[in-house]
């Protein structure tokens, strides 16, 4: 049994690494290819298919809340004002 296998290979040379940033590296220097980094949290990938099922998996309920923020407005953000409209459209439908 070999306790320490590199677990990462290369796809284009089949080159075996430690850590997936060695991996990384080895495509960036040696084989020229454009790194992506999910801009959320910084981990590299080597494919977009990759990044974006990363970026799902991992920050989409982050994603949701933000496309979603301004659907919800709480009656503590309103304006005085709006507070007042607000309560006086309330008022009105009770009659």
């Amino acid at each position: 049994m070999d306790l320490f296998h590199k677990k990462y290979s290369c796809e284009i040379d089949g080159q075996k690494f430690e850590s997936e940033n060695d991996l990384m590296d080895h495509y960036h220097t040696v084989h020229h290819k454009t790194i992506l980094k999910c801009h959320k949290c910084g981990r590299q990938f080597i494919h977009e298919k990759d990044r974006l099922h990363h970026v799902r998996e991992e920050h989409e309920k982050e994603m949701d809340a933000r496309v979603h923020k301004g659907e919800h407005k709480h009656k503590e953000n309103l304006s005085p004002q709006d507070q007042v409209d607000a309560n006086m459209r309330n008022f009105g439908d009770n009659f």
